[in-house]
């Protein structure tokens, strides 16, 4: 099944029954009562928070095989956080169900097998599109550049981290967008949009030593500023092979969501 499609199709139903404008996505009614109304032999039945350890959510089947149960991180402390998970797990339901009976989904799939990577990243995709549609957040974007009061807009209109709304925009901006994501002076991870990619503007973090933020950078200064703060550097502090008068602005946040790091959004001006 595509996590696109599949997205795409609850939120036409959504979107018939509520409105265009009826952002956020109750997303653990919409779960309990889709399930139900579509899979009456074996629905979500709960969605609740729990202790499990190393795991920031998960979906279990009964072990009568009719009933599935959501479980969520308990000291997950953002509501954006706490519900992608729970959208996550939906996206397990609604793509993977049929293939096993236990989902146990760590913030951090990149050291498990490339199976379950590939099923994790499709609850993401899912995720995503359910919780952002792509046709309204073009909408909300329409005719603009990346900036933390439109980051912050549709965080808040969505509901969702920040992380999550930088990686939708990163995906639907015109420009070439990198999303770094830092920890005591080093990056954890990197994404970049097609178009950056395209253009070998990436930072490489699997199977290779861990790598320093650039000196001179913002996120280099650690800012404690919660509301974000952003600057125009040189693209070629980041990626070296970029011309030497090409920029970029640097957009850093502090994780204020119960995630340890730095958010970083790195947008580069046309080559």
């Amino acid at each position: 099944m595509n996590p696109k499609a599949e997205a795409n199709k609850l939120s036409k139903i959504l979107s018939i029954f509520l409105g265009e404008d009826r952002f956020p996505v109750d997303v653990e009614s919409l779960a309990l009562e889709y399930s139900k109304e579509t899979s009456p032999s074996d629905p979500i039945v709960k969605i609740k928070k729990s202790d499990v350890d190393n795991f920031e959510g998960a979906l279990i089947k009964h072990p009568d095989k009719s009933q599935w149960m959501i479980l969520y991180k308990e000291n997950i402390r953002s509501e954006g956080r706490k519900r992608f998970t729970i959208a996550h797990e939906l996206g397990h339901y609604m793509l993977h169900r049929a293939e096993m009976d236990e989902f146990l989904c760590a913030s951090i799939v990149g050291e498990q097998s490339l199976s379950v990577r590939d099923i994790e990243n499709e609850a993401d995709t899912f995720a995503s599109y359910l919780l952002m549609p792509l046709d309204d957040c073009r909408k909300q974007t329409s005719h603009q550049q990346f900036s933390i009061e439109l980051l912050i807009h549709c965080a808040n209109r969505y509901n969702v981290s920040l992380m999550a709304a930088a990686l939708k925009l990163k995906e639907i901006l015109p420009r070439r967008i990198v999303v770094v994501a830092a920890r005591d002076g080093m990056i954890l991870w990197a994404s970049s949009n097609q178009k950056a990619y395209k253009s070998k503007v990436y930072i490489k973090t699997k199977g290779v030593p861990p790598i320093s933020i650039p000196e001179g950078s913002l996120m280099s200064s650690l800012s404690t500023n919660p509301v974000g703060e952003s600057k125009k550097q040189p693209a070629n502090l980041w990626f070296p092979d970029e011309p030497k008068d090409l920029h970029l602005i640097e957009h850093v946040f502090v994780a204020t969501e119960g995630y340890d790091y730095t958010l970083g959004v790195l947008e580069l001006e046309s080559e």
